[in-house]
């Protein structure tokens, strides 16, 4: 084989980082890689997932934007895998294809009155605040009291978006209808719940320190959450994000509430139990406290509270989404693989068929973590080349010209640029970086 033509499901750092590491793998062979995303588009959760308040983290899309504007990777955004194009396209005209699919959807919480009005996934909020052209509009925020349920980032981002003023985001991306969204918020308090105790939480020392530290927001924490058994003096001593994270906790116990009109109120050691509701609507979240066991976990201790709350965010996970002819654990919320390798349901490899990223393992770790799953994936690639597709219809024009003869409005590279310029200069207008675009249709106009 001369030229190795591969296809990347996917446009977000997994599915990036999978096509610059092909490029740059040593090989006997040329490689000629296409990406295709759903969106309109590229970046993935960087762009979709990363709350508009945290432009630090968004740098990375600078890394992005470099791997993608050298040339040797093409992009074709707006593009729906099992709709627009199909795996029995993708064998003709690929010798390979990965997965690089991610998660967007809320993991399940089974409690009881999960399901009531004002009961919401995290991820849908996060969708609707980082503008993603698939989700509504519009948001309820007229509740005043929030029970944000998790321990992890997205439980902090969530709850710090909540409770911000949103006058301090206007230096950020986010277009108006969010911003204008947020103004009508009532919030006055916030709490977030977590299972464990300082010492067991899952978020990064960063996230926290926002958190802690909000404009016009008063964050409380309880003395009785502050218990730490042998493991947890073990995990402080060994670990230094642990360490910080217990300290900056630590710090607040001695800070006297300001009067301000907004609290932050982060309660540990509080299971959830279920959501309360009166004629169908939130009005309660009942919770378990409990204690830690000495192993670095927690049991119930019988003890159960109540908060008066008219809204609940579930951010306890992501989960992946099914795809079309593709084997997925549905326990799991991933695509049946080893190593990357996608197996059928006998366990048997698939020719052809690889994952990468979240969809690979699962909603957790970091951009890090996202290298080194494309690194294990792409090395499985170049081990199989016996078991590659064998495309008829191999020739790059050939999938350009089947994606036009569908009539699918696909954006390449070149009009993401124009997309780009076009946010820019709506940012420029109002002395920001740039605005978002909203509406499908809004990306398809600027590319022209």
């Amino acid at each position: 084989m001369k030229k190795m033509r591969l296809a990347i499901v996917g446009a977000g750092p997994a599915g990036i980082y999978a096509a610059d590491l092909m490029i740059k793998a040593e090989r006997d062979f040329e490689v000629s890689i296409d990406l295709f995303d759903l969106l309109p588009a590229p970046y993935g959760l960087v762009r979709y997932g990363v709350a508009p308040d945290h432009p630090r983290i968004k740098g990375i899309i600078r890394a992005l934007y470099e791997v993608l504007d050298r040339g040797d990777i093409r992009f074709f955004g707006n593009v729906e895998y099992g709709k627009d194009i199909t795996l029995e396209e993708l064998k003709e005209h690929y010798h390979a294809v990965i997965f690089a699919t991610g998660a967007i959807k809320d993991a399940d919480l089974n409690i009881p009155g999960i399901e009531l009005d004002g009961s919401y996934g995290a991820a849908d909020f996060v969708n609707w605040y980082d503008a993603h052209p698939d989700f509504p509009r519009t948001w309820d925020l007229s509740a005043k009291e929030i029970a944000v349920i998790g321990n992890g980032n997205v439980a902090l981002d969530v709850a710090r978006i909540l409770a911000k003023q949103p006058a301090d985001m206007l230096a950020t991306d986010i277009p108006e209808n969010v911003y204008q969204g947020l103004l009508s918020s009532n919030a006055t308090d916030v709490h977030v719940f977590g299972r464990r105790g300082p010492a067991q939480v899952k978020f990064s020392p960063l996230e926290l320190r926002e958190a802690c530290h909000i404009n016009g927001v008063d964050t409380i924490v309880y003395d009785e959450d502050f218990q730490y058994d042998e493991g947890s003096q073990q995990a402080i001593d060994s670990n230094n994000q642990t360490r910080v994270m217990v300290k900056t906790l630590e710090d607040l116990r001695g800070q006297e509430p300001t009067g301000a009109a907004k609290r932050l109120h982060l309660h540990f050691f509080s299971s959830p139990v279920e959501v309360i509701g009166t004629d169908g609507k939130v009005s309660a979240f009942k919770i378990e406290r409990t204690k830690l066991d000495g192993k670095g976990g927690v049991v119930g201790t019988g003890e159960y509270r109540s908060y008066p709350v008219q809204a609940v965010y579930r951010a306890v996970g992501y989960f992946g989404s099914e795809l079309a002819e593709i084997p997925f654990d549905s326990k799991y919320g991933v695509i049946k693989n080893e190593a990357g390798r996608v197996l059928d349901a006998s366990g048997e490899q698939i020719p052809g068929v690889y994952a990468t990223g979240w969809i690979k393992r699962g909603p957790v770790g970091l951009i890090g973590h996202t290298k080194a799953d494309a690194m294990e994936t792409i090395a499985c690639i170049l081990e199989d080349k016996a078991k590659y597709w064998n495309p008829g219809r191999a020739d790059e024009a050939e999938i350009v010209a089947l994606l036009e003869s569908k009539q699918v409005k696909f954006l390449g590279w070149p009009e993401w640029l124009k997309i780009d310029a076009r946010e820019r200069s709506l940012g420029e207008a109002q002395g920001r970086e740039r605005i978002k675009l909203v509406e499908r249709q809004d990306f398809l106009d600027a590319a022209k």
